[in-house]
């Protein structure tokens, strides 16, 4: 287990690196699969330095994701590696083009420090479980600022709310999206977080991400009684390179973050994950059901 930081890259042979300046996820899969492709041919790091004429350092700090990769530079390592598949050479160059780009929530490190807002944009399936409020990809703009000012937090409120609006953009971006599948407590629809005017808008905006092909929402009814979820909201990410990035837990309190990649630990998690789907209401039902919160408890 660790606190903040992002979570260690696991290169081919399961050995763990760690990563002291936190490179993004984009450079540390660049590097895992440049080691692997380098030890698969059977060359030393020696071997390309003398090939290429490279100081010493160049190619440890590439293998560890410390410094980027020229367009010239993959090409050189892709014919010495003897890479011939097109597919695969177009997908690394453009790995390494990706690499060498900022995103947009480095923007906004001043204000979260960690790395769950980029781990979140590479993911390609999310599972959450929330108890206490709507998952934030799924939050309306009025909902997240009145869920902040409520949680006691006073600075940087307008960029807070605006950065989680733009976390919610990778649920529709163009080409591959994300799949997210969400389940909520019931207390969570019923809490008036501010009033119920924003409340119904909140569950409108529920109701209507359902319809989006990737995104499946279920809600657990009180009188189901105790489960898993009452030890505390928890977020299940998957990745597009599980050789090189496992699949995480991802645990946050109100003053710190905790990244959990042991396999034993992902294996409770998945489990905690499935028994809760098992338990709640199914998506059709989850849909009828806000209908009746809305009507109910948030009628205009």
């Amino acid at each position: 287990m660790r606190r903040r930081g992002a979570p260690k890259i696991r290169p081919q042979g399961g050995n763990t690196v760690a990563l002291r300046s936190r490179p993004t996820i984009r450079q540390r899969r660049l590097a895992a699969e440049l080691q692997r492709l380098r030890e698969a041919a059977g060359v030393s790091r020696e071997d390309v330095v003398q090939q290429f004429d490279w100081h010493s350092t160049k190619m440890y700090r590439i293998e560890n994701a410390r410094s980027g990769v020229t367009s010239a530079d993959m090409l050189h390592l892709l014919d010495m590696y003897k890479v011939s598949d097109d597919r695969q050479r177009a997908a690394l160059l453009q790995l390494a083009r990706n690499a060498r780009e900022k995103s947009w929530w480095t923007k906004h490190q001043d204000i979260f420090p960690g790395s769950y807002l980029e781990l979140e944009a590479e993911a390609t399936a999310i599972r959450s479980f929330e108890a206490m409020f709507v998952p934030g990809l799924l939050q309306t703009e009025s909902y997240a600022r009145a869920l902040m000012r409520g949680s006691l937090v006073t600075r940087d409120i307008d960029r807070r709310v605006s950065a989680r609006m733009e976390r919610q953009k990778l649920l529709v971006r163009a080409g591959e999206r994300p799949r997210l599948w969400a389940i909520i407590d019931e207390s969570t629809l019923t809490r008036p977080v501010g009033g119920p005017a924003i409340m119904r808008a909140q569950i409108d905006h529920l109701i209507e991400a359902q319809e989006l092909e990737n995104i499946t929402l279920q809600v657990v009814r009180t009188s189901v009684g105790a489960h898993p979820g009452m030890c505390g909201a928890f977020v299940l990410m998957d990745f597009p390179s599980p050789e090189f990035f496992a699949p995480l837990v991802y645990l946050e309190s109100a003053i710190s973050s905790l990244y959990l990649e042991d396999e034993e630990q992902i294996a409770q998690y998945t489990l905690m994950f499935d028994h809760l789907r098992a338990i709640a209401l199914g998506p059709d039902e989850s849909v009828r059901y806000l209908e009746t919160i809305r009507s109910n408890l948030f009628s205009e």
